[in-house]
């Protein structure tokens, strides 16, 4: 039984060494930069009659997806219930698929998270940087440490779904180290 806790408690610490020791995710820049783009983001709506998971949203867009009027960013404050979620015809029920483009002014080491209600994928530059598969509040989603190699340009590629009453989509950034905050709406291009 020793030999046990002892293997058990060993697996734990190398686990949480890896993790803690985890390089940050190398983000992909636009190759070839984009020009002349607008500022916001692309997105297609589904309105599926239920959607519990990412895996459905998926099926849902496949199925269904329809544009719907472009997002002005990542800044999407928690609706009052019954309100459109993001720029959806419907307050429950959604699920969208967002394509575009962020810019980062400078290259360098930072975090990233996304504020979500409910669940949400977001690749940019080619990594997965934040992931919920479920459903909550308007509360942080799991984030990433991110390397950006250079300023510019960066494929933003999001799966996001709403099931129940309120909804919100935000996304923030902040320097290694230092406090993170809101993207602004003029950093995204489609």
């Amino acid at each position: 039984m020793k030999r046990i806790v002892t293997g058990f408690v060993a697996a734990v610490a190398m686990l949480c060494a890896t993790i803690v020791s985890a390089a940050p995710l190398k983000l992909q820049p636009a190759n070839p930069q984009p020009s002349g783009l607008r500022q916001g983001l692309a997105v297609r709506y589904a309105y599926p009659e239920e959607v519990k998971s990412l895996a459905d949203a998926r099926v849902a867009i496949k199925q269904g997806g329809q544009a719907g009027r472009p997002l002005k960013g990542l800044d999407y404050a928690d609706t009052a219930e019954g309100q459109p979620a993001l720029t959806s015809k419907r307050a429950e029920f959604v699920a969208a698929q967002i394509n575009g483009y962020v810019r980062f002014d400078k290259p360098g080491i930072y975090n990233i998270d996304f504020l979500t209600n409910d669940g949400v994928r977001a690749r940019i530059g080619g990594q997965v940087v934040s992931q919920f598969d479920g459903r909550q509040p308007c509360e942080p989603s799991f984030g990433s440490e991110v390397e950006v190699p250079q300023a510019g340009w960066y494929k933003v590629d999001i799966l996001y779904f709403q099931r129940y009453n309120t909804s919100c989509l935000h996304m923030r950034m902040g320097e290694k180290g230092k406090r993170l905050n809101w993207m602004p709406n003029s950093a995204f291009g489609y």
